[in-house]
């Protein structure tokens, strides 16, 4: 009989349809069973020997909250007999309810070792706490989870200890992830996590890949992946971090009916085992990137969310070097566009944050500036060490990608149709902030804000921290100016001022919107005198007032 491996996570939720996804022990036919009488089937696909399924769960009823159950071939299996927490839920809200969306970044997910956590509280354990303890009480809508959900490059002392079982560590990649496999394990040890896990199971969720779920620094730059794919190894590591990422968090981005219109779903649930049909996928998606759209739209009544890939979506060669490839960028317009007026509240998911300290973002555009030549080969030289060095690959080290996704915002805020607030949400950087963009000559109608977020469970060095407060100083303005003039940058078209932070700690953000307000919540996770833990509220402010 095949058991629950992994799982349940609940994905997509709407008005009336969801999607639950498992992964189990063997082949089998898995079930939803809602309290309401909403109920779905599916039966389980094979990849690399591991076998999944993805549950559509239709006939949900508008503004209510269900409880369910997962059964395999007819035995329950969800939620468990001695489970500490409530039960798990499907939730249904109305436009009337309003939304909370909360998101972050970078959860390295190792266990403390002999109790303590080095890292200080995960903020997703201590919501799931909070969540758990008031199970009627406010609870986010839908997480946002924008980036970094595992670390192929940067593994615990545990799963260390067992790639070592595996495979010789003194051999390339090391004690990092190298296959399938070994991915594998590290959604295991993230997600079943008890609180997480619940967490999962109760909050639908949206996810976007950042670099460390497949090493850091991905797609810097033409010449570090020339570099990477002369190695031995990267080659495995990238079609398994492209695979895994499917199955385990892109095909819960998508709708029902996206999923019934993807032939590489299908053509890996008619077979009896995908993995060949998925790894063609993946060497495709590698091959040529923009053959691939890893980015999605999901509108949540008059709430609408773009989630950008800002990773695989590159153009790397230095002559025509963009975030986002013709086509992804045309997408980006196009969701936009569409339906304008449809929607009062835009968020734009990019795991890497659109505006950075003004020291960093004249960095970036310095070294984007001599990397392509501006100052000669030996500079170019220089720049490509320093880029890699510094991680200097945000959306200012791609200077024409960072002033179109301006002018969009900028054009989308204005005029008859604009919604109230535009939102860039990003992580990454392992500090939380909000800075308010302005346009010379042009004033937006909608409150337009970056709201940055990570990380969740992680940390920072002190000299980066005190790297990126002196970063939005005024003499670090200076410096940013001197240093882009000798790159002879053109001025940024945008201007924008720190409103918020920095915020260093593992924390999570939580926007509510109801009709055209909006109100922004950051709350860091806090150990207690008495070991437990507890989410303290750091800002509450209005992004747009009421009415």
């Amino acid at each position: 009989m095949a058991g629950l491996r992994l799982g349940p996570l609940l994905r997509y939720a709407d008005g009336s349809c969801a999607t639950v996804w498992v992964e189990t022990s063997g082949p089998c036919t898995a079930e939803v069973r809602c309290a309401d009488g909403a109920r779905g089937t599916a039966g389980t696909f094979r990849v690399a020997g591991h076998h999944y399924a993805l549950v559509p769960v239709d006939g949900l009823t508008p503004g209510t909250a269900t409880e369910y159950e997962v059964l395999l071939d007819g035995a329950s299996v969800w939620p468990p007999p001695d489970s500490r927490f409530p039960p798990s839920v499907i939730a249904t809200p109305t436009d009337d309810d309003g939304m909370r969306v909360a998101f972050g970044s970078c959860r390295w997910a190792a266990p403390p070792a002999g109790g303590k956590d080095a890292v200080g509280p995960d903020a997703l354990d201590t919501l799931s706490a909070r969540v758990a303890a008031d199970p009627g009480g406010a609870r986010p809508d839908v997480l946002l989870l924008l980036g970094d959900q595992v670390y192929a490059d940067e593994v615990s002392d545990a799963t260390r200890h067992w790639i070592a079982g595996r495979r010789d560590l003194d051999r390339p990649p090391g004690d990092q992830v190298a296959d399938y496999e070994e991915y594998t394990r590290l959604y295991y040890e993230s997600w079943l996590d008890p609180e997480v896990r619940w967490l999962l199971s109760t909050v639908p969720s949206c996810m976007i890949f950042d670099d460390h779920d497949v090493v850091d620094d991905w797609n810097t730059s033409a010449a570090w992946l020339a570099d990477m794919r002369a190695t031995d190894w990267w080659q495995e590591r990238l079609l398994s971090g492209l695979m895994s990422y499917w199955v385990y968090q892109q095909l819960g981005n998508l709708s029902p009916d996206e999923l019934a219109a993807d032939p590489l779903y299908a053509a890996v649930r008619e077979t009896s085992d995908g993995t060949a049909a998925l790894r063609a996928f993946a060497a495709r998606a590698d091959a040529d990137p923009a053959s691939v759209r890893w980015s999605y739209r999901r509108d949540f009544g008059r709430t609408r969310l773009l989630m950008v890939d800002s990773r695989a979506a590159r153009v790397l060669e230095e002559d025509r070097r963009t975030m986002l490839d013709p086509g992804e960028a045309a997408w980006l317009r196009e969701q936009i566009m569409d339906g304008r007026g449809a929607y009062d509240h835009l968020l734009i998911g990019t795991s890497l944050p659109w505006l950075l300290p003004h020291l960093v973002h004249d960095v970036e555009a310095w070294n984007s500036a001599i990397c392509g030549g501006e100052r000669g080969a030996r500079w170019a030289r220089l720049g490509e060490r320093i880029r890699r060095g510094a991680d200097l690959e945000h959306w200012s080290a791609f200077p024409s990608s960072f002033t179109a996704l301006g002018d969009l915002i900028a054009e989308a805020g204005t005029g008859p149709g604009a919604p109230a607030t535009v939102s860039v949400l990003s992580g990454d950087v392992h500090h939380a902030y909000v800075a308010e963009p302005s346009w010379p000559g042009r004033a937006p109608d909608a409150r337009v804000s970056q709201l940055t977020c990570s990380p969740v469970h992680n940390s920072v060095p002190l000299s980066i921290r005190l790297g990126f407060r002196f970063g939005w100083s005024a003499p670090a303005r200076a410096l940013g100016r001197r240093i882009a003039r000798h790159g002879r940058c053109d001025p940024p078209t945008v201007s924008w001022r720190r409103t918020g932070g920095p915020w260093f700690g593992n924390q999570i953000m939580t926007l509510t919107l109801r009709g055209r307000s909006a109100r922004l919540r950051l709350e860091q996770a806090r150990a207690n005198r008495d070991g437990t833990n507890v989410l303290r509220m750091i800002t509450d402010r209005e992004l747009a007032p009421p009415g």
